[in-house]
């Protein structure tokens, strides 16, 4: 396999004709700034960015033309110091600063176009084949694992957490399936031991998929789940979907 290497986030902008692209509510030609307004002094404008990405590049587990783009530009600019700054949190929201967050949109990207979303898609009779959104998505998985691992060794805890979750859904990606055999003890020794249920969960499913032994693990889940779910802008949006909802569907 061929080194994969990131393109600048200034030429992810420049490069992309943003306003022949759509998001959730028509044409993204504003996502550009918004993508900048991710590095801003501001906290609050940094958070707004952060809503636009969910809430219109990446609205509820959908993929749309302007995700993959934007989806570059985000893991381009991880590893920016200004992504360790902190962003406004919602209620039930995840902990971590900017970097954390990003890398919990990336996983929503990623488990759109993971191999049980495709099997999602079949099953509705929607050839994930195609939808030009998905194919790129998928297209792009090195790219997106090579910003994610960076992070493994992050001096956050929080941010370590969530690129060992992003890491899961990448790895269905043929050309990167021999790296479970060294995440899988990242995950049991991290993210199986996390005091957020979802991480633990992710950490037991992911083990139990790629044929690692669980034994000892166990998921911890708030009795009161429902009401401890997280937000659409949490780190972790969709992982509540009940399988075979409509919702699971990556578009």
């Amino acid at each position: 396999m061929s080194p994969v290497i990131l393109p600048e986030p200034a030429a992810v902008l420049a490069n992309t004709d943003w306003g022949a692209l759509e998001h959730a509510y028509g044409t993204a030609e504003e996502t550009p700034a918004q993508l900048v307004a991710l590095l801003d002094d501001d906290q609050h404008t940094r958070s707004q960015a952060l809503d636009h990405l969910h809430h219109l590049v990446h609205h509820q587990n959908t993929l749309y033309v302007a995700t993959v783009p934007a989806a570059l530009y985000v893991a381009a600019i991880l590893l920016n110091p200004r992504t360790a700054l902190p962003v406004d949190k919602k209620p039930h929201g995840f902990p971590g600063p900017m970097r954390a967050e990003l890398l919990g949109w990336l996983n929503s990207v990623a488990d759109a176009a993971d191999d049980q979303a495709e099997a999602t898609m079949r099953r509705f009779g929607f050839p994930p084949e195609d939808y030009p959104p998905f194919v790129r998505t998928r297209e792009i998985r090195p790219l997106l694992f090579s910003a994610v691992s960076a992070c493994f060794d992050d001096h956050d805890p929080h941010v370590r957490e969530a690129a060992l979750a992003a890491c899961v859904p990448l790895l269905d990606d043929p050309h990167l399936r021999h790296h479970r055999t060294a995440t899988a003890p990242l995950l049991r020794e991290t993210l199986a031991v996390s005091a957020l249920w979802q991480y633990q969960e992710r950490a037991v499913e992911a083990l139990s998929a790629w044929g690692e032994d669980t034994t000892g693990l166990e998921v911890r889940r708030n009795p009161f789940a429902v009401c401890d779910a997280p937000t659409a802008t949490s780190s972790s949006a969709g992982w509540d979907l009940a399988p075979g909802d409509a919702a699971d569907l990556p578009f």
